[in-house]
């Protein structure tokens, strides 16, 4: 028979477990409200990235909102913040449509002492925490380099973007920095599509209607809507030759790369984005300094990095296939 000093260490054994799990769970609570906040979450890209915040909300036991205009309004999305502000939540993960336009809200938030961490587009000036997402510069040089090599290091090229929105001014930074080296490739304009692909798809249809004006040979798109449109306009006009790349795989993307009319797109993973951004939170609130500093990027002892990468790939008609399948695969 056990002695009572082997039973009751017994007891012990069998009760800690079960100790940690309840403490675990008791530092966090569903009154521990956390926000992401963005504009354009109508796209398939914010549905990923809001699974992913969500998920991590439920992970951490904690309430996960999502906030902001279905369309590019940068204004709502400022309105939006501010209201996510004064709610006074655990912490706010956002992605910035115009830096000068959020960023004194911003800056405001960590003033009163929520943490703000910015995923998918950054505001490096102000004085958020850190950056998660996608290396732009890189994702740019990325699509360069496949542009130099269909077009045999000659040709135009038209871009589509949104001027202003960090993400986007880094990946055409990019795209030039390649083409600095190739100078026989001509950038014939950077269209603005003001957050509407309609823009991009009446762009190019008067692109490839025109005459007697250089050849438009590539046209590339640095937001996640235009890619469909400007393949619809290609393949409207006859114009297959033409090399166009995409961004971000959302499905109707995919469908034109394995028809061979969009020749690649770059993916990112806001799913990856939002889900750590919501971790690095909880992580933050929960251990959260007296104050904190305006710019962790100067101290060499910081707790938080400057930038967590989340990674970036070309989507060709090589590995299309598997993106699409993985994507079914999530829904």
């Amino acid at each position: 028979m056990p002695s009572i000093r082997i039973v009751r260490t017994l007891i012990t054994l069998a009760v800690t477990p079960a100790l940690l799990l309840v403490s675990s769970c008791s530092r966090h609570a569903t009154s521990e409200v956390y926000y992401l906040v963005s504009a354009n979450l109508s796209l398939t890209y914010w549905k990923t990235a809001t699974a992913g915040f969500n998920q991590a909300a439920a992970r951490y036991h904690v309430t996960g909102r999502v906030v902001g205009p279905d369309n590019y309004d940068p204004q709502a999305e400022l309105q939006e913040l501010n209201r996510a502000i004064a709610a006074k939540p655990a912490g706010i993960l956002i992605s910035v449509a115009d830096e000068a336009m959020l960023k004194p809200a911003i800056d405001n938030a960590m003033a009163a002492g929520i943490p703000v961490i910015t995923m998918d587009s950054d505001a490096p000036s102000s004085h958020r925490l850190f950056f998660i997402g996608t290396n732009n510069l890189a994702a740019g040089r990325l699509g360069a380099e496949r542009v130099v090599e269909r077009l045999g290091g000659r040709g135009n090229v038209v871009f589509f973007t949104i001027p202003g929105q960090p993400n986007m001014d880094e990946r055409l930074k990019g795209y030039k920095d390649v083409f600095e080296q190739h100078p026989e490739i001509k950038i014939l304009d950077v269209v603005n599509i003001k957050g509407d692909s309609r823009n991009a798809f009446d762009n190019t249809m008067q692109y490839l209607a025109q005459t007697g004006v250089a050849k438009v040979s590539a046209f590339i798109c640095l937001e996640a809507s235009s890619g469909k449109v400007v393949a619809d306009a290609v393949r409207r006009q006859k114009a297959t030759d033409r090399v166009v790349i995409a961004m971000d795989v959302q499905p109707d993307t995919l469908s034109e790369i394995q028809d061979g009319t969009i020749e690649a797109t770059i993916a990112q993973k806001p799913y990856t984005m939002a889900f750590v951004g919501l971790k690095e939170l909880d992580e933050i609130f929960h251990n959260k300094p007296k104050e904190f500093a305006l710019d962790y990027s100067v101290d060499a002892f910081s707790e938080y990095p400057v930038f967590i990468d989340t990674g970036a790939a070309l989507v060709d008609k090589v590995n299309a296939e598997m993106y699409a399948k993985a994507a079914a695969a999530h829904q």
